[in-house]
């Protein structure tokens, strides 16, 4: 470590206190490593602070002395988003002790918070005064509010909700240069030029540090149904749901979608889970009905009659509806756990994919069995948000390799495939986990030149030192001349 080095961590430590900045290795370390546990780095140290005035100061001293930063929350992201590099030049800046919840505004349903608030305190939040928040996950224990907003999250209510661009109605944020964007006070109506929140929602911490946010909130549900179908295929299951957009509205909450092997791959992850159906179908849908108190008293005879119909149009093969609100949570925790299975079962490459919602039933077909003929050992799963046209494409190894060597091998040679035929179908690589360090050299390679030019653009423009979380979103070299 340099002098240099050594005189910047003593007046981060002066800035932020015992409790703002670690040195420890014991605390450090478990943040240096993404939650995959595909990337680790190294930090100068580990800043901790309390409020937007001392990340505001924090920042000011790192670019005085040219640090660079990269912000966390939960750690809980998919892309290496949240990982430093291995030089050991970058302070990690955690903003998991930024937890305030500000009160509840019942009236304009909003509530303004801090960026380390975790996601199921939020959900706590709201539904103490008879809201909600509409965005869930099935890291809702860990991630923040700061990295969903960083992130663009979507997850499984964005069908009915929107991601979570659609749920911010206000965002605070640190500039690299140490200012303070206020935007926190939403307005129906502002037309005074750009609407710079948006810049920081799914920057990845690349333009700034988001530090709180005002956030829309919906009433609470009264009642909900969820049915588990069987189907025959993954385009039955696209009639189905527009049959369900339509005979529904707005009553659909989530349409989720599983094929045989991954139900299969969960069931042997979880011991004490078991199959809704009694007998093996091609495909699942998961869907959820939801209600507030106007309509809950037909909520149940408006599923039993959607199903009812999906039987004589030939739509499902089988299906059973949640009971109570426990066999509900029960389906949905066969539908979270997918990703977890995959990983139990060896290594993977995993892909959050989009492509244009009447699209997805094609792609899936497709897709999975072209990536199979062409990697022979391997098996490809599609599974996701049917209604969003986000898929969790996951490839899973040949039996008997090297994690981390089939991993930088075959396995890069898979996603670029799947990434083409992501970009063939017009569709994203990225849905709602973002680029991080993992997307981000496909990124370049596939992206829109001009998007991408004025991705650099701004970067250069809001941080031309290149301190906000580099080597993330834009490649090496492409954020700063």
């Amino acid at each position: 470590m340099t002098a240099a080095d050594e005189t910047f961590l003593a007046e981060a430590a002066a800035l932020l206190g015992p409790r703002g900045l670690t040195r420890d290795a014991d605390l450090v370390t478990p943040w240096l490593t993404d939650w995959r546990g595909r990337y680790t780095g190294a930090a100068l140290a580990l800043a901790s602070p309390a409020s937007t005035e001392e990340v505001s100061g924090l920042v000011k001293l790192c670019a005085r002395h040219q640090v660079p930063i990269v912000p966390q929350g939960g750690n809980s992201g998919m892309s290496g988003g949240a990982t430093p590099d291995d030089s050991g030049r970058a302070i990690l800046l955690s903003l998991r002790r930024m937890t305030e919840i500000g009160a509840v505004d019942v009236g304009a349903r909003q509530v303004t918070c801090q960026a380390g608030v975790v996601l199921q305190n939020l959900h706590a939040a709201a539904e103490a005064e008879g809201l909600r928040f509409p965005l869930t996950l099935g890291g809702k224990g860990s991630a923040t509010v700061g990295g969903l907003i960083s992130t663009n999250a979507g997850g499984t209510q964005v069908l009915r909700h929107g991601v979570m661009r659609a749920l911010v109605l206000g965002i605070e944020a640190v500039l690299p240069d140490g200012s303070v964007y206020s935007a926190l006070t939403p307005l129906k109506k502002d037309n005074r030029g750009f609407d710079l929140k948006q810049l920081f929602i799914g920057a990845e911490g690349t333009l700034g540090i988001v530090t709180g946010a005002t956030l829309k909130l919906v009433p609470a549900l009264a009642d909900r149904v969820v049915a588990w179908v069987g189907l025959p295929s993954i385009h039955a299951a696209r009639e189905l749901l527009v049959y369900c957009e339509q005979a529904a509205g707005s009553l659909l909450e989530g349409f989720e979608v599983m094929p045989r092997a991954c139900l299969e791959a969960v069931l042997d992850y979880l011991p004490d889970a078991r199959n809704p159906l009694s007998e093996p179908h091609a495909w699942h849908a998961l869907i959820e009905l939801a209600a507030d108190a106007e309509a809950v008293g037909t909520l149940r005879d408006r599923a039993e009659a959607l199903l009812a119909e999906a039987f004589e149009r030939g739509l499902a093969e089988d299906a059973v509806l949640s009971a109570n609100d426990t066999q509900a949570e029960a389906f949905w925790m066969l539908r979270d756990s997918a990703s977890p299975a995959e990983r139990a079962k060896g290594p993977a490459m995993q892909h959050d994919v989009s492509v244009p919602v009447a699209a997805m039933a094609d792609f899936v077909a497709t897709a999975a069995p072209t990536i199979e003929a062409e990697f022979p050992g391997t098996q490809a799963l599609g599974f996701g948000h049917l209604g969003d046209g986000n898929i969790h494409f996951h490839v899973l190894a040949p039996p008997g390799v090297v994690h981390g060597e089939w991993a930088e091998g075959q396995g890069k040679a898979i996603s670029a495939r799947v990434h083409d035929l992501v970009t063939a179908a017009q569709g994203s690589i990225s849905a709602e986990h973002g680029i991080g360090q993992m997307k981000r050299d496909e990124l370049a390679r596939l992206g829109d030149p001009v998007a991408l030019a004025l991705l650099r653009q701004v970067k250069l423009a809001l941080d031309p030192q290149g301190l906000m979380n580099p080597g993330k979103l834009l490649a090496q070299g492409q954020s700063n001349p």
